[in-house]
C-alpha cells in the first residue's frame, strides 16, 4: 500500500525523499549567534533520523533581530563558518536536506530564554533596543520598540539579502523566511501592531508591503533552482487583527512572486 507521507516531492530543483519536515526549533544556545557543539548533535542527529527535510532554528538577519542572547545569527563571518562545519557534518552523515529559517525578531527580540522566563531583558542586564512598524510594545511590561524610518526599513531588507547570500555560501537548500508569531514581518502585516501613517500602514496593500518586499530582494539573491518559503500566523484569533482572508490575498502575491511553499502558524 503506498504512502503520500513517504513518497517523495518535488519544490523547484530539489527533491526530498519523504514529506516529513522538522520545523525550525530555537535552541537558545548560540554564542554571540555561533553555532556549537550542541548544534552540531542537535541538527546532526536530525538529519540522519530520516526525515525529507530539516530547517534550521530562526537565524537572525542582524543583531538586533535576535530573540535572545542564545539565538543563531548570520549576519558574520564567524557565524557563517560555524554554520558551515554543522550543516558539512549533517551532508556527511545524514540523508536530509537542509534549510534554514531567516528571522528578525523585532519588537519580541531582547528576552530571557524560556527556561528563565522568556520577559524582556532588564535595562543594565544585556538589553538592547528593539524595532517595530509602530511604537507599539508588545504587550504590557514590555519595552516600547522604535518605529521603524524609511532608512531603517532599507536596514533590514538588505539584511535578509547578506544572510541570504551567506546561507548559499554555506550550501543550504531551502530557505524559509520567519513573518509568524509577532516578529518583525509579522507585526507589518497586523493592524495591531502596525498603526504606521505612511505607505507601510493603513490598507492590508500597505501592510503587506513591506513583508513582500523583503520576499522579493531574497528572491531575487537567492539562486532560481532552490525553494524559497514563507512562514505566517494564518490569523491572530482577533476581530481587529490579521485574518484568513487576508492570508489568502498575502498567499496569492507571495506566488505570484516565486514563493514555493507557505507554511501556515
Amino acid at each position: 500500500m503506498s504512502s503520500s507521507l513517504f513518497s517523495k516531492i518535488k519544490l523547484r530543483d530539489l527533491e526530498l525523499d519523504n514529506r516529513i519536515v522538522v520545523s525550525p526549533m530555537c535552541q537558545y544556545s548560540a554564542v554571540d549567534g555561533v553555532m556549537g557543539d550542541w548544534h552540531l548533535m542537535h541538527l546532526g542527529n536530525l538529519s540522519l533520523s530520516g526525515p525529507g527535510l530539516v530547517i534550521v532554528e530562526a537565524t537572525g538577519v542582524e543583531s538586533r533581530g535576535r530573540i535572545t542572547l542564545g539565538c543563531v545569527g548570520l549576519h558574520n563571518d564567524k557565524q557563517e563558518s560555524s554554520q558551515k562545519r554543522v550543516i558539512e557534518f549533517c551532508r556527511q552523515y545524514g540523508q536530509s536536506k537542509i534549510g534554514i529559517q531567516l528571522a528578525h525578531a523585532g519588537r519580541k527580540a531582547s528576552t530571557s530564554p524560556p527556561w528563565q522566563g522568556g520577559k524582556p531583558v532588564e535595562p543594565g542586564a544585556g538589553a538592547w533596543e528593539t524595532i517595530a512598524p509602530s511604537a507599539i510594545a508588545f504587550a504590557e511590561g514590555w519595552h516600547i520598540p522604535q518605529e521603524m524610518s524609511l532608512e531603517d526599513l532599507e536596514v533590514v531588507k538588505k539584511a535578509f539579502v547578506d544572510s541570504t547570500k551567506r546561507a548559499e555560501r554555506i550550501g543550504y537548500d531551502l530557505i524559509e523566511i520567519h513573518a509568524a508569531h509577532g516578529y518583525l514581518l509579522s507585526a507589518f502585516l497586523s493592524p495591531l501592531a502596525n498603526q504606521r501613517q505612511d505607505q507601510y500602514g493603513g490598507s492590508l496593500e500597505n501592510r503587506i508591503r513591506f513583508p513582500l518586499e523583503v520576499f522579493e530582494a531574497v528572491r531575487n539573491a537567492w539562486p532560481l533552482e532552490k525553494p524559497l518559503g514563507y512562514r505566517i500566523s494564518a490569523s491572530d484569533w482577533d476581530d481587529g487583527g490579521w485574518t484568513l482572508d487576508d492570508s489568502i490575498v498575502l498567499a496569492k502575491e507571495l506566488k505570484q512572486r516565486g514563493c514555493d511553499f507557505v507554511d501556515c502558524s
